[in-house]
């Protein structure tokens, strides 16, 4: 059995997806080999969360969501956003809340370190940059290193983050 947890940039450009999608099976397909129990673990956050929770169902794994707090559906920014989390949420095989009553740091790296608990490996959807921003993909990639998780990166040629 593979869990693998994922991290990664929500501020896709136009064009990145498809790119994404790409990527993420073709890593999907080279960790589970004929190996059955692939379960992916998912925020379900607009992006590249989203993005591997439909590649690890489509891969035919279980989707694990760890949600940051409790709401975290009313804080997606649109109509589209929210009914692939609705989607993704209704297909999860368990979904874990953090005892956050609202969005804040420690809600979102608290969901990060359950997250990297539960992972064999963590595919990072990551441009490679540094980020201010604590508890963002960048501090989740250098969290797992530091915990010894294997971190696969995955930017393919021509992604791009919106500006």
């Amino acid at each position: 059995m593979r869990t693998i947890g994922v991290t990664g940039h929500m501020d896709l450009a136009e064009g990145t997806a498809p790119l994404l999608r790409d990527a993420l099976q073709g890593l999907l397909r080279e960790q589970i080999p004929g190996a059955p129990g692939l379960t992916g673990v998912s925020c379900l956050a607009p992006g590249a969360d989203s993005l591997f929770a439909e590649a690890v169902l489509a891969a035919g794994g279980a989707l694990s969501v760890v949600l940051p707090f409790h709401d975290y559906r009313a804080s997606l920014g649109d109509a589209e956003d929210r009914a692939r989390f609705d989607r993704l949420l209704e297909a999860a095989s368990d979904v874990t809340v953090m005892p956050y009553p609202a969005a804040s740091l420690s809600a979102f790296k608290a969901a990060n370190t359950e997250l990297l608990g539960r992972a064999d490996l963590l595919v990072a959807v990551w441009d490679g940059a540094a980020s201010e921003k604590d508890g963002g993909t960048a501090a989740t990639v250098a969290e797992a290193r530091e915990a010894g998780i294997p971190v696969r990166v995955l930017w393919p040629a021509g992604a791009a983050r919106r500006c």
